[in-house]
């Protein structure tokens, strides 16, 4: 079962069918994400090919890993099959 965690907390788990892995990065969908330790961020960066990219900062017992989730809300066609998905990095392990 893939899971993403930090700070000693779990931030998702799904099992391998849900995920979609692009360029090496597991995403996982937004519904197997623990939502109380997510903090929206105003940053965003363009892909060619996936669009544009929003963030999130993971807030786990009052650390903050800023810019650590990100998800395209509207991707491209060519990365369809990663909306409604989030991907992790930042020191965040996800074991597959």
């Amino acid at each position: 079962m893939p899971t993403a965690s930090w700070n000693g907390a779990v931030i998702a788990d799904a099992t391998e069918d849900q995920v979609q892995i692009v360029e090496n990065n597991v995403y996982f969908p937004m519904s197997a994400v623990r939502q109380e330790y997510l903090q929206p961020s105003a940053t965003e960066t363009k892909c060619p090919w996936k669009g544009t990219a929003n963030y999130f900062s993971l807030l786990v017992d009052g650390e903050t890993n800023r810019d650590a989730v990100w998800t395209y809300r509207a991707p491209f066609d060519a990365a369809k099959q990663i909306a409604g998905h989030v991907a992790f990095w930042k020191g965040v392990t996800v074991q597959r």
